[in-house]
């Protein structure tokens, strides 16, 4: 009989590869489509296969190519992820014996393989053991070897190469990004403080600590937490901690004019309103009316008022918004490769031609929206990104273009970052235990005089 958990992960898994799709979506969707005959410890099972599989996809296949004459490419795309979801649990699941592993692993292919393929699943996972990844680590090419056995395309470390970090850094860098992330969550002082949060959060089950930011604080072992009565009243809002300081460096005071122009799905545009008490203005873009719903959702149930959402791209002048805001975020897209370790399906969809691609979109968006600024107004640019093409290098070729502009210093009193700030006005966070990888910076528009 086959294990169901075992079987919906395996689902999950083929439709992430088929449809390109994302792994935290595809694994809710199929969660929720059988609830009603999954057990907690089937969900905690489906979600550890599907992130690990996708966290560990390539250094699966290498252990994969080493043991089979069929080319990865010419596997069955079930038989592929029945071996990579047998070979993961048997690699990196110390609880869960070989020969569970391997049975299940043959029992599916039973049913989604042919004669053939059941034996070939069969003699492949019967020979795999931890020496297989211990193998991996006797790479001569030091590139090669933090490739293989960190799970992380050659492209991404040859492009943090050319960025000048070393190869210690780079290794720091990919073991941080397999790592399961904190969930942090943001107090809605509108609503509670975090003393009542934690004694909320505490009755309905939950574990917490204390975040690095003052309105933070960090989740032990909460799974659901859309589905807490403290969620849907709007007492907190999930968010990366780096992904707050942006608000924090923006500084908006009560009554000012803002614009958050890549805005969805909302949870700086909300900081912001948060710390300006719900008093002044903030229009928040988004190029897709589905994104800017979701603006408008996490508005409504945090309890705030002053957010104006619009559909509005913001690489497209428009001279009905010059010099109008005093304070711009522009939280631009890009590559992602900060949150590795929240969405691992990035390191397999995004390539190295988009590198160019996206550095033009985030240039031009930062060149229109530059112009919406009043003069002495601020602009805070971030990505979750760590490439400097995305990031450092972009700005210094927006500023030799713009003398109007200039670099302010970043000022903050949280200790932990302080360790990421370069020349005092670059905030570079690298993907670390605590949180995602994050560029931040402050550009200040000059008085006319």
């Amino acid at each position: 009989m086959i294990d169901k958990a075992r079987e919906i992960a395996l689902k999950v898994l083929y439709k992430i590869d088929k449809d390109e799709a994302y792994s935290n979506i595809i694994l809710n969707e199929m969660i929720n489509k059988n609830s009603d005959m999954l057990s907690k410890k089937d969900i905690g099972l489906i979600s550890e296969i599907v992130y690990g599989v996708t966290t560990w996809r390539f250094t699966i296949d290498e252990i994969i190519k080493k043991h089979s004459k069929i080319r990865i490419k010419k596997i069955s795309p079930w038989i592929l992820n029945i071996l990579r979801e047998a070979i993961y649990q048997i690699i990196f699941l110390d609880k869960i014996p070989k020969s569970a592993a391997v049975n299940e692993g043959v029992n599916l292919a039973k049913k989604y393989g042919n004669k053939g393929s059941i034996g070939f699943t069969n003699a492949i996972l019967r020979n795999i053991d931890e020496k297989d990844y211990k193998d991996l680590f006797n790479e001569k090419d030091e590139l090669n070897r933090i490739s293989k056995t960190m799970s992380m395309p050659k492209w991404i470390i040859e492009e943090l190469k050319e960025d000048g970090l070393d190869n210690n850094k780079i290794l720091d860098i990919c073991k941080n990004s397999n790592i399961r992330p904190n969930i942090s969550i943001r107090v809605n002082n509108l609503k509670t403080n975090k003393n009542e949060l934690k004694d909320i959060l505490n009755k309905e089950g939950i574990d917490v600590k204390e975040g690095i930011l003052s309105d933070f604080l960090v989740l032990e072992k909460a799974r659901g937490i859309e589905n807490l009565k403290s969620f849907k009243e709007g007492l907190f809002t999930v968010q990366d901690e780096v992904a707050g300081l942006t608000a924090l460096v923006l500084n908006p005071k009560e009554g000012e004019n803002i614009l958050d122009a890549c805005s969805s799905p909302g949870g700086k545009t909300t900081y912001l309103a948060e710390i300006m008490k719900n008093k002044g203005y903030i229009e928040a873009w988004d190029i897709h009316e589905h994104r800017v719903e979701l603006v408008k959702q996490n508005s409504k149930r945090l309890g705030i008022a002053i957010i104006n959402e619009k559909v509005e791209d913001a690489s497209i002048y428009n001279e009905n918004y010059k010099n109008k805001f005093d304070k711009i975020l522009l939280d631009v897209p890009c590559l992602g490769i900060g949150v590795l370790k929240r969405k691992p399906d990035i390191k397999w969809q995004k390539k190295k031609e988009e590198i160019d691609t996206i550095s033009k979109t985030q240039f031009n968006i930062l060149d229109t929206c530059s112009k919406y600024l009043k003069d002495e107004g601020e602009l805070v640019y971030s990505t979750c990104s760590i490439f400097k093409s995305e990031n450092r290098n972009l700005i210094e070729k927006f500023l030799n273009s713009n003398s109007e502009f200039e670099l302010e210093t970043l000022n903050f009193n949280e200790k932990f970052f302080l360790n990421y700030l370069s020349e005092g006005k670059y905030l570079e966070v690298y993907q670390n235990e605590k949180t995602d990888g994050f560029f931040i910076c402050k550009l200040a528009k000059k008085g006319k005089k």
